[in-house]
């Protein structure tokens, strides 16, 4: 369970965040789930709306919204928001802030613009003892013109602090509107010490299940959603 909070000042003006199951993008629910083939002689072939493992990667976590709407323009971003001043607060009103870009010395980024944007956000994530929360990039979402940047905070310690997303800029002639509610970053729960890692060869049943399973979902369309997904 993840517990998002904000500001009462900030309540009625903000978009809230959204479980990603209930926020696929459009393209998906646009997209046919059977298209022609030429390769195989015009053959139906099912398109990747079938795919349970992309679909319930879209579907995983939370989704955490842009602020406010911001517009962009001659390499410059600009907004027209005003939310109240919060004198028992110390969070930024500016819903996007930039890092320079001698803070990215070294690594291997392409940036579009001569900085790293981030993206202010103005909810407090806590969950529960022992589980971190993973930032991404809205996973499969290679439509939207930046690329959040991955971290990890353990919001089980910090649940009165705010993660802001930094994302490097994609697209440097983009002009127009980044709408409000536009999904910046997407949180996963992550349980603290569920990486460990056993290496083993496979014994002789588990050949033998491995094939099996192999040749199921050769033969079989939906083995696996029918059979092996939650």
């Amino acid at each position: 369970m993840i517990t998002a909070r904000c500001h009462p000042a900030l309540e009625a003006l903000l978009p809230k965040p959204v479980p990603a199951a209930r926020a696929l993008p459009g393209w998906l629910r646009e997209m046919p789930s059977e298209v022609a083939a030429p390769a195989l002689g015009g053959a139906a072939v099912r398109t990747l709306k079938h795919c349970p493992p992309i679909l319930d990667a879209l579907s995983l976590g939370v989704l955490m919204p842009l602020a406010c709407d911001l517009h962009f323009a001659d390499g410059h971003v600009s907004w027209d928001w005003d939310p109240p001043v919060l004198p028992d607060s110390r969070i930024s009103r500016a819903p996007v802030g930039m890092h320079l870009p001698e803070q990215a010395q070294g690594v291997p980024w392409k940036l579009a613009v001569n900085s790293v944007l981030k993206f202010m956000n103005f909810w407090t994530l806590e969950t529960p003892p022992g589980t971190s929360l993973l930032f991404t990039h809205p996973l499969n979402r290679e439509d939207l013109p930046f690329r959040t940047l991955s971290g990890v905070v353990d919001c089980d310690l910090f649940g009165d602090g705010y993660v802001h997303f930094p994302a490097l800029w994609q697209d440097r002639d983009f002009a127009g509107t980044l709408p409000a509610g536009t999904p910046v970053a997407q949180v996963i729960a992550v349980p603290r010490g569920a990486d460990a890692l056993t290496l083993a060869p496979m014994n002789g049943a588990q050949v033998q299940a491995s094939t099996s399973l192999q040749e199921a979902l050769s033969e079989t369309p939906g083995t696996y959603r029918r059979h092996h997904r939650h």
